[in-house]
């Protein structure tokens, strides 16, 4: 496949001139492109086995991009306010293939491929250290919420059903376990493991925690508005000269949802100090100085969107998106790792249990974290 004649078929402010992969994500494959002059853009192949309708991903993206700039552009330019960047999609030359109409997406075999911007000046942190990097990623996430929250979530596609609807996951997880009963099969092969035995009690004790968020919702007590859908800490841009958040980035999971899987998903992802990708559960713990730092400085931005019933709900999500996240990769494991990328035989089975005793470190500080959000929303 030549990567530099895709890349030419958008409209960028120059002749593609080199093509590299950018990042490790799970689901897509990205690439950085520079031009001629020295101006980079994003070049993402969008898995289609996920994304089934890119082309609603696209719209999605189009709509949160144009209400984003309706915004920025009403806001006086206050402080840090007016470095705020959105990466946005690039459009497609006038004929170039088959287009899709909005023409930003670009069919290539079976492949859907989107050009975005890129964030100059800018950088990523795979961990948080500090309680100044926390703070600037819940920030980050929090401006995010504050800029999409009056966008009206059914002019949004769900591109994702299912996703981060917890109740889902765990009933695929219990079909999977019904049909490793009825015979010898390799998925029974995989349960016989003690790690795996293992992740089934932690799963059963858990179970009771599956609808939580879902029940408030269907209560009324939660409502529908547009999120992230993937805010880690590695989709947060700062500034390379002053550390501060200027951009949200990979964009593709942006759909309605509830804001607290946002939010409890970016305390997952920030709050470990050892990542994800560690082997070490001995060194898993949830860092309850980093979480304040993240929380404070995602109220400061959004604490205005957020009803008594957000609030109330909130450590519902930190402790709930960590156990979800662990039964998604323990069931995947159990599949065979058909959705997510791994390097070995156990690396979704490893993955899922550093969720798992990151769940437990939350529940042990519990009392903590719950005094920690109530001191922080009355301040």
């Amino acid at each position: 496949m030549n990567l530099l004649e895709l890349a030419s078929g958008f409209a960028t402010e120059g002749m593609p001139e080199s093509v590299q992969p950018l990042g490790d994500g799970n689901v897509n494959a990205t690439y950085v492109v520079e031009v001629t002059g020295g101006r980079r853009y994003v070049l993402q192949r969008l898995n289609t086995a996920v994304f089934a309708r890119p082309d609603l991903v696209m719209a999605n993206l189009e709509a949160v991009v144009h209400h984003c700039r309706q915004r920025l552009g009403t806001e006086p330019p206050t402080g840090d306010r007016d470095s705020w960047q959105v990466p946005s999609p690039v459009p497609l030359k006038a004929a170039c293939g088959e287009l899709d109409a909005p023409c930003h997406l670009l069919r290539h075999g079976d492949g859907a491929w989107r050009m975005i911007t890129f964030i100059e000046g800018a950088h990523c942190l795979e961990r948080l250290q500090h309680s100044s990097e926390a703070r600037e990623v819940g920030r980050a996430l929090g401006r995010f919420h504050a800029l999409i929250h009056d966008l009206p979530a059914e002019q949004l596609a769900d591109t994702l059903e299912g996703f981060h609807v917890t109740p889902g996951y765990h009933a695929r997880y219990l079909g999977v376990l019904a049909a490793a009963a009825t015979g010898p099969s390799a998925v029974a092969q995989r349960l016989a493991d003690p790690q795996a035995q293992a992740c089934v009690a932690f799963i059963a004790a858990r179970q009771h925690l599956v609808p939580v968020l879902e029940q408030a919702r269907e209560a009324g007590h939660l409502k529908l508005r547009p999120i992230h859908g993937d805010p880690k800490v590695n989709n947060v841009m700062l500034c390379s000269a002053t550390g501060r958040a200027v951009a949200m980035v990979d964009l593709d999971t942006v759909k309605p949802g509830l804001l607290h899987y946002d939010i409890g998903d970016a305390l997952r992802s920030g709050c470990n100090p050892a990542g994800e990708e560690t082997t070490d559960l001995e060194a898993v713990c949830f860092d309850l100085e980093l979480a304040a730092a993240m929380l404070r400085g995602y109220l400061h931005e959004a604490g205005a969107v957020l009803t008594r019933h957000d609030i109330d709900h909130l450590f519902d999500a930190i402790r709930l998106l960590p156990f979800e996240l662990g039964l998604r990769f323990f069931c995947d494991h159990l599949e065979g790792d058909v959705y997510f990328k791994v390097t070995h035989p156990r690396h979704n089975l490893e993955r899922a249990l550093v969720q798992f005793r990151l769940a437990e470190s939350i529940e042990a500080q519990e009392r903590e974290l719950r005094d920690l959000i109530s001191a922080l929303c009355e301040s």
